[in-house]
């Protein structure tokens, strides 16, 4: 049981905390980037392009668009990919004859702070496999870092919640 002081202590910590996580969070606000910011139309560009990459399983794109230490979790796996296993799951997507159609990002939230970006969406991506197209939708919560003059994808969290 804890005496009247002790609780007291408690609460003035857990107030302390907060507010100590409050003024973090307000020192990391995103940055004032304009809409016609030549970064943020690459991000959008970059993010497009890894998404492409993977569905084509163009390799050197990926390699070039994946850094060494990536980490994906997918919609459904139980297990989380690192950056070979992303390339491996694109090259069996495209030797089972799997194809994009089409792909879309009909909402999209950023948040950029300095070389890395945060991208909230929802995604919809028409696939064709041995004759039969099928559509996949979902929510994606993809982390984007600045190097090398792209917009490097170095996590992401699918989900099929929309």
């Amino acid at each position: 049981m804890y005496s009247i002081e002790t609780a007291f202590e408690r609460r003035w910590v857990t107030r302390a905390a907060a507010a100590a996580m409050l003024v973090v969070i307000a020192s990391c606000t995103p940055s004032s980037a304009t809409p016609d910011d030549p970064r943020l139309a690459r991000l959008l560009e970059d993010r497009q392009a890894i998404w492409q990459a993977w569905f084509t399983n163009d390799r050197s794109r990926l390699e070039q668009l994946l850094p060494n230490s990536v980490i994906a979790i997918n919609n459904g796996d139980t297990t989380w990919q690192d950056r070979s296993a992303v390339i491996a799951a694109a090259e069996a997507f495209a030797r089972s004859g799997g194809r994009l159609v089409s792909l879309n990002f009909p909402r999209t939230e950023k948040q950029v702070y300095g070389d890395v970006a945060i991208l909230y969406s929802t995604y919809v991506a028409e696939l064709e496999q041995k004759g039969r197209k099928s559509v996949l939708r979902g929510r994606a919560t993809e982390v984007f870092v600045w190097r090398n003059g792209v917009w490097q994808n170095a996590g992401w969290h699918l989900d099929g919640g929309c």
